[in-house]
């Protein structure tokens, strides 16, 4: 990719942003809608959490491919073709019928997606060189996250309260339109120098486990540990499969070598707890504030508020941070504030005073703000940038799968609390073991950002980057500093 004017630059991070936006923004706003879903297509608790899960399942299974794929054809091609296809999708999903078509369709905009934010990480890593430059573009990123959560509930529940639920899509498509344009005229095209081999048996493996691992969360409430055990023996197989075929790759769907880097599986783990939190607060927070609270949908969002704007602030604090000092202050400050909020929640029963209620809101908002910034610049940070693109989008995966298995578990475990009882009798207390999941999850956030951001840490990513670089790679790209 040629040097970039620090205009061009500024551009390109400017529609790699936009990208994210639409993608963040569907999941916000669409979780304010989920009440208004659950009572026009006649969806129970696991209805609502396979509208969520399909979207980020299918993400989470096709980020590796995705990313790989943009590497070897060119990452502004990739990109193009996840816009079109995403707000295709978004164009469906408003007019689905159904609950099973609306899943389907959702399924169909996330494919879109999967080509989207590994895609555009790849491209900001390669045009912003300068690794403090790089972190404060990442700060950036991040920021975009706490946007889609302020504007996705507020937009979202204006959109449910005056047009409906479905109108909700109705806005990935002038800004996706825009992307689309402004990517043509500006984004230039980068691919690594030594294309990597398509990984079939690999993408099918991935695909099993996370399908399946989902399927049996989900569905065990409901239908019972007999019907959801082979699923789960599915899953544990492909887990297996995976350990044992991918290592016998020359190149592989999924650089297992990455994880010998500790801040890199560090980050990852992290990555997954952070997002998990994230999707089961969310989920947790919307049936709450309407089906107990009896709030509309509108009113729901002016409560997110209080979570949002925080992870807006704290976003890009959080990457000038790592840019001058590293990861471990942010991550640190994250799990703090994630575990206090998940412990008011579930010890002091936070959501039944406004004033805790609205305390959990900002210290969880304030944790979820720091912890981007340092999952992504440490993914990233010291891989060959020739792979930039898989380790993105690992990194993407997991927080896709993170999200995936916090809607499936605490949706599980609310929907075995609450059984046929009415949400507004039983809620607080079948949500309480929902509450302590996440904050076992922020606790894991502190714990490994202490662990993972030592200097012995950052030892074995500099073996890690050495035993990555092959002879065509150092000649041709370099190491990520």
């Amino acid at each position: 990719m040629p040097e970039l004017s620090p205009r061009r630059r500024q551009l390109v991070l400017a529609v790699c942003c936009m990208s994210l936006l639409i993608v963040s923004l569907d999941v916000t706003a669409l979780n304010v809608a989920l009440p208004s879903m659950q009572h026009e297509l006649d969806a129970g608790t696991s209805g609502l959490q396979w509208t969520i899960d399909a979207y980020t399942l299918v993400l989470a299974s096709l980020l590796m491919l995705a990313g790989s794929t943009a590497d070897r054809v060119g990452r502004k091609r990739v990109f193009m073709a996840g816009l079109i296809v995403f707000s295709l999708g978004s164009l469906l999903c408003s007019l689905a019928p159904s609950l099973d078509t609306l899943i389907a369709f959702r399924m169909l905009q996330a494919i879109g997606g999967s080509m989207l934010n590994p895609v555009a990480m790849s491209i900001i890593t390669n045009t912003f060189t300068d690794p403090r430059e790089r972190a404060r573009a990442i700060g950036v990123w991040g920021a975009v996250v706490g946007i889609s959560m302020a504007a996705g509930p507020l937009v979202g529940g204006l959109l449910v309260e005056s047009v409906g639920w479905r109108s909700i899509f109705w806005v990935n498509l002038p800004v996706g339109l825009a992307a689309l344009l402004l990517t043509l005229r500006y984004v230039p095209e980068s691919r690594a120098p030594k294309a990597r081999r398509p990984d079939p048996v690999g993408q099918l493996l991935v695909i099993a486990l996370f399908g399946s691992l989902t399927y049996a969360i989900i569905e065990a409430p409901s239908s019972g540990p007999g019907t959801v055990a082979p699923f789960a023996a599915v899953a544990l197989a492909a887990l297996l499969g995976l350990l044992w075929y991918e290592p016998r790759r020359d190149e592989p769907l999924v650089e297992l070598r990455f994880f010998r880097s500790v801040p890199f599986s560090g980050a990852t783990v992290i990555a997954i707890s952070a997002f998990a939190a994230l999707g089961g607060f969310l989920f947790l927070s919307t049936l709450y504030l309407q089906n107990v609270r009896g709030l509309d949908a509108l009113h729901a969002g002016l409560w997110m508020l209080p979570m949002a704007v925080p992870t807006f602030l704290c976003a890009p604090l959080s990457g000038r941070l790592v840019g001058s000092r590293g990861p471990r202050l942010p991550l640190l400050i994250a799990g703090l504030a994630m575990t206090t909020s998940g412990v008011l929640f579930a010890a002091f029963e936070a959501e039944t005073s406004d004033a805790t209620l609205f305390a959990g809101y900002v210290l969880f908002g304030i944790g979820f703000g720091f912890v981007n910034a340092p999952i992504t610049n440490t993914a990233v940070s010291g891989m060959p940038r020739a792979q930039a693109g898989v380790a993105a989008a690992v990194a993407s995966t997991s927080r896709q799968l993170g999200q995936t298995l916090g809607v499936a578990v605490v949706g599980a475990v609310l929907a075995s609390g609450v059984g046929a009882s009415p949400y507004r009798d039983v809620f607080v207390s079948a949500a309480r073991p929902g509450w302590w999941i996440l904050t076992v999850c922020g606790l894991a956030v502190l714990v490994l950002g202490m662990l993972t951001s030592g200097r012995w840490a950052r030892r074995t990513a500099e073996r890690t980057a050495q035993l990555l670089q092959s002879p065509e790679a150092r000649e041709a790209a370099g190491v990520i500093a």
